[in-house]
């Protein structure tokens, strides 16, 4: 099976914080998570793809870059996008179907806006989908804690299905490209 992982917004402002941003939720947690999974993601000979969002930083400078603390191997893809939805008017799904991937593994932030964006997309287009638990982060709300969005997020994306493909939530210390949504048709 071809897989790929995906990692969306993680940019120096949308971690860290800038002029309108607030630093996202246990930052260092989330790069940890990040690099991690990149590293199993080189030895599994996985795609490797990142998304920047053209709007953090006015598409510009360090702040608009990936997270300096996070390691980009020079393989990955890189594709910048301006909507909340990766897919939207960016060249990933060609480029994902152009290498045959049916597993995307995803990562990265805002997780109410990119990732849940990213997630119900991918498998409206025919993916299957482990988002990584601990590989996603926010800022807070007016109304919500950062922690209880993402243990949000994680519940309801966990089995969203449109029922040939869905999503899983799982931790980055799983075999996340050893996908478990056979055991679940």
């Amino acid at each position: 099976m071809n897989q790929a992982l995906l990692i969306i917004d993680a940019q120096q402002d949308l971690i860290d914080g800038g002029k309108e941003e607030e630093g996202v939720f246990e930052k260092q947690r989330l790069i940890t998570s990040i690099n991690h999974v990149i590293d199993e993601a080189i030895m599994a000979n996985i795609s490797i793809i990142f998304i920047r969002d053209v709007d953090v930083a006015n598409g510009e400078g360090d702040g608009f870059q990936i997270h300096k603390d996070i390691k980009v191997p020079s393989t990955a893809a890189i594709f910048d996008k301006a909507a909340t939805n990766a897919f939207y008017a960016t060249p990933l799904k060609a480029y994902l179907d152009g290498k045959s991937i049916e597993h995307i593994v995803i990562m990265g932030c805002e997780t109410p806006y990119c990732i849940d964006t990213a997630v119900r997309t991918a498998t409206v287009n025919h993916f299957d989908v482990t988002l990584v638990g601990d590989g996603h982060s926010t800022s807070k709300s007016e109304t919500l804690s950062a922690e209880q969005i993402i243990q949000h997020h994680n519940e309801i994306l966990h089995g969203h299905y449109n029922v040939d493909n869905f999503s899983m939530v799982r931790n980055s210390n799983e075999d996340l490209f050893i996908p478990k949504h056979e055991d679940y048709r």
